[in-house]
């Protein structure tokens, strides 16, 4: 019986389909299990081959969950807002849910093609209204909350404002803006309505504020930090720069510690709770404020080194930072200004990663010493970012290498307050072998009571205190884009309002264009109908805006991370029960959150993050009962990409071999894989039909063939190096390309791609189907009754006929060996299953099926086991060969095989019986016999008596469980 294995995918990928194999149910008297993979955005390219191995890797899981007993739900779908497909909007004039549509129809082809055993009836798309109708209900929840430190949580707008209603603001202990100005309850009573709005906003979880951002004017739009590559944008490589513009913002810093404390609790990699902390970047010390000399100006910095005060020598603020105009004298601002400019073509990651370039200037003002009241010279410098603390340092050369650079590059004082210590030549950073000197009331202490002290002094004199402080900063949540979901937002007055979730959703309106308006709007701008009317509660035509029932609607639109914060939440609930809630309470307390999350590192400090604090968030306003989304989470490494390179000589447009490159000055050109073979040989015809600059090249051959240069790197259209998985399905199968994705190396590492080696997987799966038909001799094609039409009439070979084709092989009691075998791979395969070495297992799964050929087992014992084992990694030859050997249900419903450990302990021991030291041939026996059980069952064995020949030996030495030497 041949192994057609197109055949056989395309069979049991419609059998689950119409039987909803994978369906998962939200009541189980099973113990639940959530596999969930990071859902792929729907690119026009489709899939390479290396974006199926996290999937591949989270359906092994899920399948062997499922064998194990457990009820599991393992969705699938898209994150279908993003800004490639407004960018190709741009391009043609189609509108992006077209574009978005095609793409997610491609996707799922491929994805079906692979056999992963997706619940696809709990599908997500994150630009469907039904689903973000949710998103939008979410921000407004965020809006309508405060975060209350004393109770350390999110509670209800309302409870804020009975608050203040009561007792005014003195004592509220919330996460808010700075420099909130004090009232009391009767002010606030008295307040009108919009003044009481402008003071919620300052203190809601979502707002609107005064924001420095990442600009890219090429794409008219704001990006975040991991949306830009050495200063330019990753989509298009265009200029990135810093710019102030009143935005939606989120307080994620409100969660700063609890995001911390968190990480504490889940089962994630070191490295990337390590990301996360850094990230998110406590840092205990003190808050400073320094008066500006003849200003009516403070600046506050926030220091984690308060010991080293009295080695202040000069300040620097960010070039962003408020105070910069208000200071800088005349005869600094044309150099001020310039260096303001220059340095908005600069992202902070650069800024940030930059230790090299020393830059700055001088603002001509002063602070005042909060100690010694002596001027301290206030400058500039683009090492400062405005985000992060302040947007102020006070510098202490003599105690910070940057510090130190920049005060020896611009010949500013180092004072040295560190007794004993040479800074000649670099900073002294170690505060644990730190005394303080030179410091008035601090000298002779060590870092922590110098601290503790210095904090004292300053809480003393009313210019500082004790703070702890986070790098993490509220998130930018607004985007000047079309593709992305509307904000539920229209503004009365220019304060912004809610629509009510009955409303729900606001829906994205026709543009004629998708690019920002003429001046300078978002591409929303240029919607004719976008308004709301707050009498009908609909969106009406923008001539209608009276002030008075109609109003503008918000321009912006969400970012891509709003609807993938959530998504995990929707998937919890089936389809038919989405209509009224985001989840409904049963489905949120069954299955709570996601125990295996399967993903790229690439996401550790952006989506991990959000969607991290808007289930903190969730769980505030119990409208979810857990408060981390991620029990345990795993980073696939990256398949990358073996590139073919021809060779031009330079200035001509002749080509030479690899082997002859050496001979000439050449130039490297990266050509399509897909016309290399497995030896490097390159198909030239096909290659003169690639691209014009081909079509009348010299070729300079070796031995007849042109071999191409190999170079492991990113897979990628740039490089033409991309491998279509669906090739690979059609030549060898996806069990082979499952087998193979697993084969290549550790899940978490990289690991290059190369076709050829596909093929000893490929020889496996034969191998097995062959272990299965031993003795059979049988073509499927040539039996038409297997079919359902006649072949001969109409060629139809995929139909199979619903009646079960038996293997037909005799069943038989399986052998010591065929046990031992089993076992062994039932014990290996577990363990590697569940530490994710999938690896390991295939090679398991070879060495068994090769043991199981020489062994000739033919036992049902066995081999339906072994089908289990091997399901959850190459389910379409598991579920046919499982079918054949008469089974009615799915494999996927079998129970994972139980390791029997009796059956790899050894009761016998096969010795070598050696004459004179030399084995002439083995015995099996006991290994509990006695050594004079041994030596009488050997001397009686006739092989014995042969070798002896009758004479009488003149030892025997046994050494039971090992050898039996007759000497003699």
């Amino acid at each position: 019986m041949t192994y057609n294995f197109n055949e056989i995918e395309a069979k049991w990928q419609k059998y689950w389909a119409e039987n909803q194999t994978f369906k998962a149910e939200n009541t189980s008297d099973k113990p639940k299990y959530y596999v969930l993979d990071m859902f792929p955005y729907p690119s026009g390219a489709g899939l390479h081959v290396g974006h199926p191995l996290g999937y591949i890797a989270s359906d092994i899981y899920a399948r062997y969950k499922r064998h194990k007993g457990f009820n599991v739900l393992h969705p699938q779908g898209y994150d279908s807002f993003g800004l490639p497909a407004e960018q190709y909007a741009i391009q043609t004039g189609q509108h992006p849910a077209i574009t978005t549509e095609t793409n997610i129809a491609t996707y799922r082809k491929q994805l079906d093609k692979i056999g992963f055993s997706f619940d696809w009836s709990r599908e997500v798309r994150t630009s469907n209204p039904e689903y973000y109708k949710w998103t939008q209900w979410i921000f407004i929840q965020l809006f309508e909350s405060w975060y209350n430190n004393d109770t350390n949580k999110a509670e209800h707008i309302d409870t804020l404002i009975a608050k203040f209603s009561s007792e005014g603001n003195a004592n509220i202990n919330a996460v808010c803006d700075d420099n909130i100005i004090s009232f009391t309850a009767d002010e606030w009573n008295n307040f009108s309505s919009e003044k009481q709005q402008e003071i919620l906003l300052q203190y809601r979880l979502t707002y609107l504020a005064e924001t420095e951002v990442n600009w890219c004017p090429a794409l008219g739009t704001v990006l975040a930090n991991d949306e830009i590559v050495n200063g330019v944008s990753e989509r298009g490589g265009h200029p990135v720069i810093r710019k102030k513009m009143t935005q939606w913002s989120m307080r994620i810093s409100a969660y700063a510690e609890r995001l911390l404390q968190g990480l504490d609790t889940i089962d994630w990699t070191d490295a990337l709770k390590e990301s996360q902390r850094n990230w998110i970047g406590k840092s205990v010390g003190a808050s400073v404020t320094f008066n500006v000399e003849n200003h009516d100006e403070t600046i506050e910095v926030f220091t984690t080194r308060p010991d080293t005060i009295f080695g202040v020598s000069f300040m620097t603020l960010a070039p962003e930072h408020e105070l910069v105009t208000k200071i800088t004298t005349p005869e600094q601002k044309a150099d001020i200004d310039a260096y303001i400019q220059a340095t908005a073509k600069r992202s902070e990651r650069d800024r940030m990663a930059d230790v090299k370039t020393i830059s700055g200037v001088f603002t001509g003002a002063y602070a005042e010493h909060p100690f010694t009241k002596e001027p301290i010279p206030i400058w500039i410098g683009d090492y400062v970012l405005a985000g992060y603390g302040t947007g102020a340092v006070m510098a202490v050369p003599c105690g910070d290498q940057r510090d130190y650079d920049f005060a020896k590059h611009f010949n500013i004082d180092i004072p040295n307050i560190f007794e004993g210590v040479d800074i000649s030549q670099e900073a002294f950073a170690d505060k644990d072998n730190t005394i303080i000197a030179n410091s008035d009331f601090l000298n002779g202490m060590n870092y922590k009571k110098a601290t503790k002290r210095a904090i004292f002094e300053l809480e003393q004199i009313g210019q500082g205190e004790g703070k702890t402080n986070y790098r993490l900063r509220d998130a930018v949540f607004s985007r000047q884009r079309y593709w992305g979901e509307p904000f539920p937002v229209y503004y009365v007055n220019g304060m912004p309002q809610m629509i009510e979730q009955k409303h729900l959703p606001i829906t994205l309106p026709d543009v004629e264009k998708y690019l920002p308006t003429e001046s300078g709007e978002p591409p929303l701008g240029r919607a004719d109908v976008w308004a709301w009317d707050t009498q009908s509660n609909q969106v009406v035509s923008n001539d209608k805006i009276d002030d008075k029932t109609v109003f503008p609607l918000e321009l912006n639109t969400m970012p891509g991370w709003a609807g993938s914060s959530w998504y995990f939440f929707r998937y919890m609930e089936e389809q038919a029960n989405r209509g009224n809630t985001f989840a409904s309470e049963e489905a949120l307390q069954y299955w709570e959150n996601v125990d295996l999350y399967i993903g790229g590192s690439e996401h550790a400090t952006g989506h991990l993050l959000y969607a991290r604090f808007w289930t903190k968030f969730l769980k505030d306003r119990n409208f979810v009962g857990v408060d981390e989304p991620f029990k345990k989470l795993i980073n696939q490494g990256m398949i990358l990409g073996t590139s073919a390179i021809v060779y031009r000589v330079a200035g001509t447009n002749k080509y030479v071999s690899s082997g002859l490159k050496n001979d000439y000055e050449v130039e490297e050109l990266r050509v399509d894989v897909n016309m290399v073979n497995a030896s490097d040989e390159i198909d030239i015809e096909k290659l003169k039909q690639w691209q014009p600059q081909f079509a009348d090249a010299e070729f300079e051959l070796e031995d007849g063939k042109y071999i191409v240069g190999r170079e492991v790197e990113k897979m990628s259209k740039r490089w033409f190096n991309v491998v279509n998985p669906d090739n690979i399905c059609e030549q060898y199968g996806a069990d082979s390309l499952r087998l193979y994705e697993m084969f290549l190396g550790p899940l978490e590492q990289a690991k290059p791609w190369n076709t050829a080696g596909i093929t000893g997987v490929h020889g496996f799966l034969k191998k097995l189907w062959k272990l299965y038909h031993q003795g059979e001799d049988v073509n499927l094609k040539n039996d038409p009754n297997f079919y359902l039409h006649d072949p001969k009439k109409d060629g139809v070979y995929s139909a199979f006929k619903a009646v079960k084709r038996g293997i037909g092989l005799p069943d038989v009691e399986p052998t010591k060996d065929n046990l031992k075998t089993l076992h062994k791979t039932i014990k290996k395969v577990e363990e590697d299953i569940e530490n994710f070495s999938f690896n390991t297992s295939v090679s398991t799964f070879m060495i068994a099926v090769n043991e199981l050929t020489t062994q000739k087992c033919t036992s049902k014992a066995v081999l339906e086991p072994l089908l289990v084992l091997l399901s959850p990694y190459a389910p379409h030859i598991t579920e046919e060969l499982w079918s054949q050997l008469g089974n009615t249900q799915s494999i996927a419903t079998a129970p994972f095989p139980k390791f029997e450990e009796k059956h790899l302990v050894e009761s016998s021991k096969n010795y070598p019986i050696s004459f004179n030291g030399k084995m002439r041939f083995t015995l099996e026996l006991p290994l509990d016999m006695s050594k004079d059980d041994i030596e009488k069952t050997v001397m009686a064995h006739e092989k014995t008596q042969e070798q002896l020949q009758g004479r009488t030996p003149k030892k025997v030495i046994v050494v039971p469980g090992k050898i039996v030497n007759i000497v003699g």
